[in-house]
Parts: structure tokens; C-alpha cells; sequence
């Protein structure tokens, strides 16, 4: 006899919906730090003639290249002294900013016409109010694209909260479903 007592039962026997509500804020809060850091980031890297800003770009490229595994724990480590461990924000802080998210923005910055810089720097708009009027529509799309990314990457993420999280209480849902399955 097909029936949905299962998914009644699932529900109510395991918090479930507090994994959902877990995730869904550690996401939210690492796309709006991603998109705030990385575009205010990226926004000098692209447009002001700084010493060094050639090998700060690839230096911060580089660590691309660098696999998770290898900070994983320094940055437990990190996250113990700052008193973060079973935490929320210990899921946020890391994926703050990323070296894909400034480099895209970066890109996108590049293709804005200078001279709606110019345009905003006649009508008197100090260097964040160019940022914020000018680049900050002018890379809608880039934004979006970085915020679907940070979301599925952060929203996906289980060796990170297995590391860094005891209290089922804070799993998210990858978590929360690996306890189920077991």
C-alpha cells in the first residue's frame, strides 16, 4: 500500500527543519559577505593604480590552487582560538571571501566603461559612491553568478561542518542527512 506516513514520520522524528534553517542561514550570510567583501575587494584590484597589485591578484589567484584539505586545520585551529568552534558563524568566516569571487568581480570591473567613472567622479561621487552607483549595477549579472555559487558551494558543504561542528543542534542538512542514513 503506497503511502506518505514515511515522510510524515521523517519529519517528525528527526529536526529536519532545523538542518534546512541551519543551512539556509549560513548561506545567506556567506553570499552576502562573499558579495560585499569580494566586490569591495575586487573593485581596487580593477580600477586604481596601486603598487603591487599585480601580485596581490596573483597571489590571491594562486590560492586557488590550493586544496581544502591543506588549510583544514590551521583553520580549525584558527577557529578554536577565536572561540568559534560549534558555531554558525565558524561555517560563514571561511567562505567570506574567495579568491574565484574577486577575480570574477575583477573581470567584470574591467569591462565597465571608465568613463561612467568620470561621469560619476563629475557629479561628485566619492570613490564608494563610484563603486556602489557605477560598478555595482554595471556587474549585476557577475553577482548573481557569484551568489548562486557561493550558495550551492556553502549550501553542499560537508567535510567543513563535519570538522568543525559537534551539536547536532547547528548541522545543516548535508549533516543532518548523513545521520539519517546512518
Amino acid at each position: 500500500q503506497p503511502s506518505l506516513d514515511a515522510y510524515g514520520r521523517l519529519f517528525r522524528d528527526n529536526p529536519l527543519w532545523t538542518y534546512i534553517f541551519n543551512s539556509s542561514v549560513v548561506s545567506f550570510l556567506a553570499v552576502v559577505a562573499n558579495l560585499l567583501f569580494c566586490s569591495l575587494a575586487a573593485y581596487p584590484l580593477a580600477r586604481m593604480r596601486v603598487p603591487g597589485r599585480g601580485l596581490v591578484l596573483a597571489l590571491v589567484v594562486a590560492t586557488i590552487l590550493i586544496p581544502f584539505q591543506v588549510v583544514m586545520i590551521p583553520l580549525y585551529l584558527l577557529m578554536v582560538q577565536l572561540g568559534l568552534r560549534n558555531t554558525l558563524m565558524a561555517l560563514v568566516i571561511p567562505q567570506a571571501a574567495t579568491a574565484f569571487g574577486l577575480y570574477l568581480l575583477r573581470q567584470s570591473f574591467l569591462g565597465v566603461p571608465v568613463e561612467l567613472e568620470e561621469a560619476a567622479r563629475i557629479d561628485g561621487c566619492s570613490k564608494l559612491g563610484e563603486w556602489w552607483n557605477v560598478m555595482i549595477p554595471a556587474a549585476k549579472a557577475d553577482l548573481i553568478t557569484l551568489a548562486m555559487f557561493v550558495f550551492i558551494g556553502t549550501w553542499s558543504d560537508f567535510l567543513w561542518p563535519l570538522v568543525i561542528l559537534d551539536d547536532p543542534g547547528l548541522f545543516t542538512l548535508p549533516l543532518g542527512l548523513q545521520q539519517l542514513a546512518s
